[in-house]
């Protein structure tokens, strides 16, 4: 089982930037795709960005050029760092990992870290 850790929320003004912080228990070798996904009071959890084992990246519509994702082998560590945040951005924020096991597919779930946009 891959245990997850995020870092890095707070409160931040619009315009502002914070680095969120995911470690993972494992080697990301061993996980298909890391992902970052936010849910906001009253919404259901979005994607925000991912990227798989070979490095391929995706984002959502709306952070596109804002929040890039990254990741390093040797910390196992994904961080998705935030720019020019918006009071829309507000939300819990959740590392997610992806991981194939023989036939299933098994997704994993950190424990969220809150971000706070002010206007």
């Amino acid at each position: 089982q891959v245990q997850l850790v995020e870092s890095g929320g707070g409160l931040v003004q619009a315009g502002g930037s914070l680095r969120l912080s995911c470690a993972a228990s494992e080697s990301l070798f061993g996980i298909n795709r890391m992902g970052w996904y936010r849910q906001g009071p009253g919404t259901q959890r979005e994607l925000v960005a991912r990227i798989d084992r070979i490095g391929t990246i995706s984002y959502a519509d709306s952070v596109k050029g804002r929040f890039p994702i990254s990741r390093d082998n040797t910390k196992n560590t994904v961080d998705l760092q935030m720019n020019s945040l918006k009071v829309e951005d507000t939300a819990v924020y959740y590392c997610s990992a992806l991981v194939l096991i023989g036939a299933n597919l098994n997704n994993y779930w950190g424990q969220g870290t809150q971000v706070t946009v002010s206007s």
